[in-house]
């Protein structure tokens, strides 16, 4: 992947709105948000058609920046474009498609966790020490709408992100941000907090690379997962 991305959460990427004047790109990104939260919480279906012209009326805009927001989505993975029959909101994962998923993450992201702590820079490695940090400091919730855990979320992801990225290798940056951008597998369950046992082992990871460790980078990655496919399976078989 290219350099590290430092925009925010949620900024628009892939072209669309990067241009857009300050005022317009505040509006741009607002709807996103409302739209993406109606996913996330179900207020707007699994599997349902998504109408452009009731989500304006809904938000009291135009259809422009309802159509930004679901191109948007769409590389979010929240949300497809069939043709004829417009948007629609993404299934979500079965369990086998999260075991599938996870299965994938499990033969890249220790690979790039070991490569990271070979290749990554000095701005690189505070870059992912930053990001650690910001996520211990985040308050966390056991329950709610997308609303209340939607930037420990973002912070995860930025994380595994950050770690591909310093790999030094762009075409599996590229694999691993891909297999993210599937966030439909948080609409199972709210994440947790700051009891998480997520931050333990993120810290894990991050120390190893940190300390130029590549296989204790990877073993730590790989525990990682291996312990956040078993919360997500049964947080599913408890809802």
């Amino acid at each position: 992947m290219p350099p590290q991305d430092t925009s925010a959460p949620g900024a628009p990427r892939g072209g669309h709105g990067r241009d857009l004047p300050p005022a317009r790109q505040a509006l741009s990104d607002s709807v996103y948000e409302s739209v993406k939260a109606m996913v996330m919480d179900h207020e707007i279906t699994p599997g349902a058609r998504v109408g452009i012209e009731a989500l304006a009326r809904t938000l009291g805009v135009s259809p422009t920046p309802i159509r930004e927001a679901l191109a948007r989505l769409e590389s979010d993975g929240l949300v497809v474009k069939r043709p004829l029959s417009g948007y629609r909101t993404t299934e979500l994962l079965t369990r086998q498609g999260l075991e599938e998923l996870f299965e994938m993450r499990q033969l890249l992201e220790p690979r790039a966790a070991a490569l990271a702590a070979v290749n990554a820079s000095e701005a690189q490695l505070d870059g992912i020490e930053r990001i650690a940090e910001e996520m211990h400091s985040h308050p966390g919730t056991t329950a709610g709408p997308y609303a209340a855990y939607r930037g420990f979320a973002a912070l995860d992801q930025r994380l595994h992100d950050a770690i591909a990225q310093a790999s030094g290798r762009p075409l599996l940056a590229d694999a691993v941000r891909r297999l993210h951008s599937h966030l439909h597998i948080f609409r199972l369950s709210s994440l947790l907090g700051a009891d998480d046992p997520t931050l333990a082992e993120h810290q894990r990871v991050v120390h190893a690379i940190l300390r130029r460790n590549p296989d204790r980078a990877a073993e730590a990655m790989a525990e990682h997962l291996a312990h956040s496919l078993r919360r997500q399976l049964g947080r599913d078989e408890e809802s």
